[in-house]
């Protein structure tokens, strides 16, 4: 049987609304002057008000969550916090095809935690398709990768908030297993959402001095790439492996690259759409092989 078949909806419908909601995250990001930390803290922190009506409905699975499994909400929560303050703030340095190109080691960290920590193995073929896949996306911000100044300070933020999110997906393919997705994703985006609350509290950051754009640019962070992005890759944890959906955020190169030609005004080449093409196809086998029980 295969994952894609668990649900009346095809999940690959499901995640190619992930995919595309994801992609207006770098495009948003840059839209934004705020400090990162800001404008990732209110697009969490709004998502929490958007789902806190629905809330109630959850009360009694809230009351029967162990402790264990809060510190372990609270964990994720923390690093999906750190992986927005760095990825995000990587923006202000670096181009979209590159940061997000940089995303792709996500699979790579998911696959090795997921080894590490649950004994879960991975075929030669799946493993032959997730490196397809990320060869594809890397060729798409090749071009703009630079290696001095502040492009480089850029690059190394995005790979820490990679790792941070990889942490982030590993927890919560656990925790998936016992909690339902609107309980994990509230408590996980409001632990995220406080983290960054602290770090602006420490850093002395404004909460208060942006204009009515930017206050516009924050909810449709949590509209698009974080209701409809990573609300459900949370939710389809309970139906894919986390590998496989973290193979899946490979498509946001592509797309943000895309939504850059179009909004932004980035270039993009031929090379890079000749890559993208390369990246689904790798992302393609690596699902069919790797959800395949």
């Amino acid at each position: 049987m295969n994952a894609m078949n668990k649900t009346k909806v095809p999940i690959s419908v499901y995640l190619l609304i992930g995919i595309i909601a994801i992609s207006f995250s770098a495009i948003f990001v840059r839209w934004s002057d705020a400090p990162a930390s800001v404008t990732a803290m209110y697009r969490l922190l709004m998502t929490n008000v958007l789902m806190l009506p629905f809330l109630w409905n959850y009360r009694n699975e809230i009351t029967r969550i162990r402790r264990r499994d809060w510190l372990r909400t609270a964990a994720s929560g923390i690093a999906l916090g750190l992986h927005f303050l760095f990825w995000m703030d990587s923006l202000r340095f670096t181009t979209v095809a590159s940061s997000t190109a940089i995303l792709t080691l996500e699979p790579i960290f998911v696959l090795g935690g997921a080894f590490l920590i649950y004994g879960q193995r991975t075929s030669r073929k799946a493993v032959i398709a997730m490196c397809v896949a990320i060869i594809g996306a890397i060729c798409i911000g090749w071009g703009d990768f630079q290696f001095s100044g502040t492009a480089l300070k850029g690059d190394f933020l995005s790979l820490i908030g990679t790792v941070a999110v990889a942490l982030h997906m590993l927890w919560g393919k656990s925790l998936r297993e016992r909690i339902s997705a609107f309980v994990y994703s509230f408590f996980v985006f409001l632990f995220a959402g406080l983290v960054l609350a602290v770090t602006n509290v420490a850093t002395g950051t404004s909460f208060t001095a942006y204009p009515a754009k930017e206050w516009g640019v924050f909810l449709l962070l949590a509209i698009i790439p974080t209701v409809f992005g990573h609300y459900v890759f949370n939710w389809l944890l309970k139906y894919m492996k986390a590998s496989s959906v973290s193979m899946t955020v490979l498509g946001e190169p592509l797309g943000a690259s895309l939504l850059a030609y179009f909004l932004l005004g980035e270039k993009i080449t031929a090379i890079q759409l000749l890559a993208g093409c390369i990246l689904l196809v790798g992302v393609g086998l690596f699902l069919r092989s790797n959800e395949k029980q």
